[in-house]
């Protein structure tokens, strides 16, 4: 009986601890780590729409970073944004963001493509990228 309670612990241990480790990345959004926290192994942060619109409408330099088709930021986008799709990122985002320590983030449709352009900007050595993920849940104002 002895041993079967030991198990019995053990077990209930081990659940314990998994569940809280596998909580411990999420914010209060429940969609992953935000604000300044990383996200994971790949070197960037989620950064949830309001964050992002504080910070954005602060004095703060951010770098508003829209990696749709051009055809998609023309028909809508995010006031102040800057356009470089994610076909070109590699390749222009050297030129066109030259301190690798601005803030930048990034959007795309519904989140997809912001986290693999995350993910190229922090190879090419940025070093304060956020994905806000998709424009599709934008709750503020954007242009045509």
């Amino acid at each position: 009986m002895l041993k079967f309670r030991n198990l019995t612990f053990l077990i209930a241990f081990i659940f314990v601890f998994v569940a809280f480790t596998a909580c411990s990345g999420q914010n209060d959004d429940g969609k992953g780590m935000g604000g300044d926290e990383m996200a994971g192994k790949a070197g960037y942060s989620d950064i949830s729409p309001d964050t992002a619109k504080e910070r954005l409408d602060s004095d703060e330099e951010v770098i508003l970073l829209d990696v749709r088709t051009k055809e998609e930021y023309d028909t809508v986008h995010i006031k102040n944004s800057v356009l470089i799709p994610l076909d070109e990122l590699e390749a222009i985002a050297p030129e066109v963001i030259k301190d690798k320590a601005t803030p930048i983030f990034v959007y795309c449709r519904s989140g997809n493509r912001s986290i693999t352009a995350s993910e190229i900007l922090v190879k090419l050595g940025y070093t304060n990228v956020y994905n806000l993920g998709g424009i599709n849940d934008w709750p503020y104002e954007v242009e045509d």
